[in-house]
């Protein structure tokens, strides 16, 4: 079983930034690949972006392309989320999930980290 606990959410200011973590726990960690979803209030959850476990390559939501960047430290089975140049429309949970080879849903999910960004 494997376990994702997001952290480092908060308060920022728009214009500001924030880097989120999600550290990965429990069984060998060799994910295909994990990606980080959000979901504001009265919204469906939308993806954010994904990063490729073993090769690093990274994919972002037009929304927060330019902005956001997903990074991950293998030695710590831990990946991040750096968001710069943060707007009020980011405002939202964040979850970070992770996925094996041959699934096409994430069977794995974090308990999700508040993002609030004031205008």
């Amino acid at each position: 079983q494997v376990q994702l606990a997001e952290s480092g959410g908060g308060l920022a200011q728009t214009g500001g930034s924030l880097r989120l973590s999600c550290a990965a726990s429990g069984r060998t960690f060799s994910p295909y690949d994990m990606a980080w979803f959000r979901q504001a209030p009265g919204k469906e959850r939308e993806f954010v972006g994904r990063i490729v476990w073993s090769s690093g390559s990274t994919f972002y939501a037009d929304p927060v392309k330019g902005r956001f960047t997903i990074s991950r430290d293998n030695a710590k089975n831990t990946v991040y989320l750096q968001m710069n140049s943060l707007n009020v429309e980011d405002t939202a949970v964040y979850n970070c999930a992770a996925r094996l080879i041959g699934y096409s849903q994430y069977p794995y999910w974090g308990q999700g980290t508040q993002v609030t960004v004031s205008s």
